[in-house]
């Protein structure tokens, strides 16, 4: 018994890395913010448009290849790729396949990025972003 528990731990291990790892994105896909543009002067409800090339839109929970779902990143820089993207207010999740969504921002400068995520929420591999954009809010 003990000998099938040291086998079975690598596959294990082997396993987990992989889950870890995100589902694979083709090559040439990418995120992009279509609206705003980068150093747009907007107000305080800003409409945030997502594009995507060379992949679909599912909502999570979908595991369905050569598709995801987009977390839009709000002043704050890249999480963990490796790990399901956190749920908080600089973590917006679009589980359910949306493609914009209008925001609240304070006035003041602030960053935009998207991150497409798999069914798991955790980002594709390699990673499939935009650019991070700024927007100064009157």
């Amino acid at each position: 018994m003990k000998t099938a528990r040291i086998a079975l731990f690598p596959l294990l291990l082997f396993s987990l890395n992989l889950y870890a790892a995100g589902s694979p994105a083709p090559a040439g896909a990418m995120a992009y913010i279509v609206s705003p543009a980068h150093g747009e002067l907007v107000g305080t409800r800003v409409k945030v448009i997502f594009g995507l090339s060379a992949m679909g839109v599912a909502p999570a929970g979908v595991d369905k290849p050569n598709t995801g779902h987009h977390h839009l990143l709000i002043d704050t820089g890249l999480p963990d790729l490796g790990k399901p993207i956190p749920a908080d207010d600089r973590h917006r999740h679009f589980g359910g396949g949306q493609t914009e969504v209008v925001i609240e921002l304070t006035p003041g400068q602030h960053t935009l990025q998207l991150l497409l995520a798999d069914f798991a929420h955790t980002p594709h591999s390699p990673p499939v972003m935009s650019e991070q954009i700024t927007v100064i809010v009157e």
